[in-house]
C-alpha cells in the first residue's frame, strides 16, 4: 500500500445507467434528523477528486445524498438473489444500502460510492434500513487494517452520525446510529447472476456478463483453456482467478470474514460487506466470526472451500451463455490458483523473496505448524519472523535458506506489530460510546497506517497488472 493513493480529478461516469432500468431501482434517502461527520478518508477522496469538499459539502452528499455533479440522478438500490448459508434465497436486495455514485480514478478505472445504513429499500423486508454506529466503526477498522495487510478491500470512504436511536438484538441498546459510505471496484455479485439465471432473463445476463467484462477487464484464459474467446468462459476464468487470491489473502492475513453467502461476493474480487468478522487469536482452522455460524461453514479454515462453492455457483448462473465443459475447467483451476496466491502472500508477509515451487509449499507449512504448536498470535508470528529473523529447529533451517527483502522502516524495529483482536476493537468502541472520544480511533488507523507502508503493496499475480483491482 503507498502512503496515499496518486491523486486524481474528479470524473463522474455514472456507466451504470445502461442496465440500471433492471439492475436496481431508484430510491430516496433517509431523511436523517441531524448529521455530524466521524470520519472522512481523505487519502482516498484525493484519488477521486473529492477531498477538496469542505464539511458542509461532505455532509450534504454524504449525509443527505444530494448528488454529485454529472453522477447519478438518484440513487439505486440493486437487485440481486442469493445463496445463504447455503440455502437459496430469492426475497434479497440491497435493503440498507444503494449505489450513489459511479467515477474513474487516475488510471481510468471505474469505482463505486456505496452506502449502508442509508435507509429503506424495496428489499428491507422487515428491517429498518439503518446501520449502528458501533457497525460503521467496526467497519472502518476491518477496512483499514485489511488494506495495510495487502487484501484488495472496498474502502471505508465516510461515516456520518445520524443521531437516531436503533434497536439491535446484538448489541445494547438503544445505540447510536449512523450513514457509511465505501468506495468499491464495483457492486456486482455472484447473486446478481444467479438473480437473472432464476428469472430466466438471459438477454440480461448476456448484458451484465459484457458490463463486467468491460468495467473490471482482466487477463485472458490460458491459451490452452476450452471456450477461452466466449464471454461467460472468460468472466468466470477472471471470477475465479480473483476470488482464490481473495481466499488467499484473508488466510495469510489471518482474517474470518464471517458471511460468505453468493450476495456477499463482489464479481471485481473485492473483500467487502463486514458484519461478525474477526482476525485470529491463535492460528486455529475451526475459529469462526458469526455466532449464528454454529455449524462452522464459514470457519476461517473454510474460507477457500467456500470461495470455490461460491464460484460454482457463478458457474451455474452462467450455464444459459456457455457449455459446461469450459465452465467446469475454469472452476478446476481455482485449487492451484489459491496455492500460487498463499506462497506468494506468505512470502510477502514474512518479507521473504520467493523461491518458488516446493520450497514455498515447505515454507508454508512449517510455519502454519509453528503456529500450531506454539499458540502464537498469527500477527505476532509474522512480525517476529520479518526477514527470516527468529526461526529455530525446521523452520530456522527453511528460513534460512531464503533472501530477505530489504526494509529500513522502522515499524519493522517495534517491540509488537499491530493487530486487530476483538479485545481492542472493542476498547476502541467504548471509548466512543462511553466518553465520545474519538482519538483511540484515529490513533489506530493512523498506526495501521504506518503498517501498511512499512509492508509496501502486496505483489501480484504474474501478468495480472491490468486486472483492474483497485488495491
Amino acid at each position: 500500500m503507498p502512503s496515499d493513493p496518486p491523486a486524481a480529478p474528479y470524473r463522474p461516469d455514472p456507466a451504470i445507467g445502461a442496465i440500471s432500468g433492471w439492475l436496481g431501482s431508484p430510491v430516496d434517502p433517509a431523511d436523517f434528523p441531524r448529521c455530524q461527520t466521524r470520519f472522512r478518508n481523505d487519502r482516498w477522496a484525493a484519488a477521486v477528486g473529492l477531498n477538496g469538499l469542505d464539511d458542509s459539502e461532505w455532509i450534504e452528499h454524504f449525509g443527505r445524498f444530494q448528488p454529485l455533479p454529472g453522477n447519478l440522478p438518484q440513487p439505486l438500490a440493486l437487485k440481486y438473489h442469493g445463496h445463504q448459508f447455503r440455502v437459496y434465497n430469492p426475497e434479497i436486495g440491497d435493503g440498507r444500502g444503494f449505489l450513489f455514485a459511479q467515477l474513474r480514478d487516475g488510471a481510468g478505472r471505474l469505482l463505486d460510492l456505496g452506502t449502508k445504513g442509508s435507509g429503506q429499500t424495496p428489499y428491507s423486508r422487515s428491517g429498518d434500513g439503518r446501520l449502528t454506529l458501533k457497525g460503521a466503526v467496526r467497519e472502518i477498522l476491518a477496512t483499514e487494517m485489511l488494506e495495510a495487510l495487502g487484501v484488495d478491500t472496498s474502502k471505508t470512504f465516510s461515516v456520518v452520525e445520524t443521531g437516531e436511536e436503533l434497536w439491535r438484538n446484538d448489541e445494547p441498546s438503544p445505540t447510536r446510529s449512523a450513514v457509511m459510505v465505501r468506495l468499491s471496484h464495483g457492486h456486482i455479485r455472484i447473486g446478481t447472476f444467479q438473480r437473472l439465471m432464476a428469472l430466466e432473463e438471459h438477454d440480461r445476463l448476456e448484458q451484465l456478463v459484457e458490463y463486467c467484462l468491460a468495467q473490471f477487464p482482466g487477463p485472458l484464459p490460458p491459451e490452452d483453456a476450452p471456450g477461452r474467446d466466449e464471454p461467460a468462459v472468460i468472466l468466470l476464468h477472471q471470477v475465479v482467478e480473483r476470488l482464490a487470491d481473495l481466499a488467499a489473502s484473508w488466510m495469510v492475513a489471518g482474517f474470518v470474514h464471517g458471511v460468505l453467502n453468493t450476495d456477499n461476493m463482489n464479481i471485481s474480487g473485492e473483500s467487502f460487506d463486514y458484519g461478525p468478522w474477526r482476525w485470529l487469536p491463535a492460528w486455529e482452522p475451526g475459529f469462526t466470526a458469526a455466532y449464528f455460524d454454529q455449524g462452522g461453514l464459514y470457519a476461517f479454515g473454510r474460507q477457500p472451500e467456500a470461495l470455490h462453492w461460491n464460484c460454482s455457483q457463478l458457474a451455474v448462473a452462467l450455464r444459459p451463455l456457455a457449455e459446461s465443459a469450459p465452465l467446469i475447467a475454469a472452476l478446476n483451476r481455482f485449487g492451484p490458483l489459491y496455492m500460487e496466491a498463499v506462497a506468494r502472500r506468505w512470502c510477502w508477509r514474512m518479507g521473504l523473496v520467493q523461491r518458488g515451487g516446493e520450497s514455498d509449499a515447505m515454507l508454508v507449512a512449517a510455519c502454519e505448524k509453528a503456529l500450531r504448536e506454539t499458540k502464537a498470535q498469527p500477527d505476532a508470528f509474522f512480525h517476529a519472523h520479518r526477514g527470516g529473523r527468529g526461526g529455530e529447529g525446521e523452520l530456522g533451517e527453511i528460513l534460512g535458506a531464503y533472501r530477505s527483502i530489504e526494509s529500513e522502516h522502522d515499524y519493522w524495529s517495534d517491540s509488537a506489530p499491530q493487530s486487530m483482536l476483538i479485545d481492542e476493537v472493542e476498547t476502541i468502541w467504548s471509548a466512543i460510546d462511553e466518553r465520545d472520544d474519538w482519538q483511540p480511533l484515529h490513533e489506530k488507523v493512523a498506526a495501521i497506517r504506518r503498517m501498511g507502508e512499512a509492508h509496501g503493496p502486496a505483489p501480484e499475480p504474474a501478468g495480472h497488472a491490468s486486472c483492474g483491482a483497485h488495491r
